[in-house]
């Protein structure tokens, strides 16, 4: 299981085991991850854990949250990541991570097929100021045994498409827009809310309701709507 080692100036302060698919940090009792530091805020930052993969999404701190460095909004963690708040660090530890945050941080705006394609007609749609109205993914093979199940687009100049859901975890929407994902787990397929703009609370809507921060279970005949995209959800 993902864990994180809690330290300063190299000293271990704590280990957490990433068993929750939410686990806050801050400097508030209240969270999951508590760091009682005036460098840190009240609630700093945020891990979302679905399958083998955590993202970390900084809440709007007043002093920011690195990975290795480097200031991040958003994050897909991979083996070994050093996370940074105030004068603490958090060492991610997961050697069945399978996140890609290269392609995490570009627009997965992309029509089904190949990666290679994915990422040319991403490409496009940027230099054509185009919105997000075509469907994305990403990431890891899927276990066997369940039925497959698809995604239909309803709406933009890709209507009528349809992706296949056959990996283990598959990234939906525009990063710095409105992100989710849809993991296949024994009991079936989750959709869970990862990311949006503004306040990070406009959560994907599924038959004309959000779905709020827990993992929802998609039932045959769904109706998503995500980043502009409306999709229905179905199985075989």
């Amino acid at each position: 299981m993902a864990k994180l080692v809690l330290t300063m100036n190299g000293a271990v302060q704590g280990e957490y085991e990433l068993n929750q698919e939410r686990m806050s940090i801050g400097r508030k009792a209240e969270n999951d991850i508590q760091i009682d530091n005036l460098a840190v805020s009240g609630k700093h930052a945020l891990i979302i854990t679905i399958l083998d993969d955590s993202f970390l999404e900084d809440l709007g701190s007043t002093n920011g949250t690195y990975v290795n460095g480097k200031l991040v909004k958003k994050h897909a963690l991979k083996d070994g990541d050093v996370i940074a708040i105030g004068k603490h660090e958090l060492k991610y530890i997961n050697e069945n991570a399978t996140s890609n945050d290269d392609e995490f941080e570009k627009t997965m705006i992309i029509k089904p097929g190949s990666a290679s394609a994915a990422v040319a007609a991403a490409q496009a749609a940027e230099k054509a100021g185009a919105k997000a109205e075509q469907v994305p993914l990403a990431s890891t093979n899927v276990p066997s045994g369940m039925p497959l199940a698809r995604l239909t687009v309803l709406n933009g100049p890709i209507a009528g498409k349809e992706l296949e859901l056959t990996k283990a975890l598959v990234t939906l929407g525009k990063p710095g827009t409105q992100v989710a994902v849809i993991s296949r787990r024994p009991q079936g397929y989750f959709l869970t809310h990862i990311e949006s703009d503004g306040d990070g609370k406009r959560y994907p809507v599924v038959n004309g309701e959000p779905i709020g921060p827990k993992a929802y279970q998609l039932k045959n005949s769904d109706m998503i709507e995500l980043a502009g995209i409306k999709m229905e959800f179905t199985t075989s």
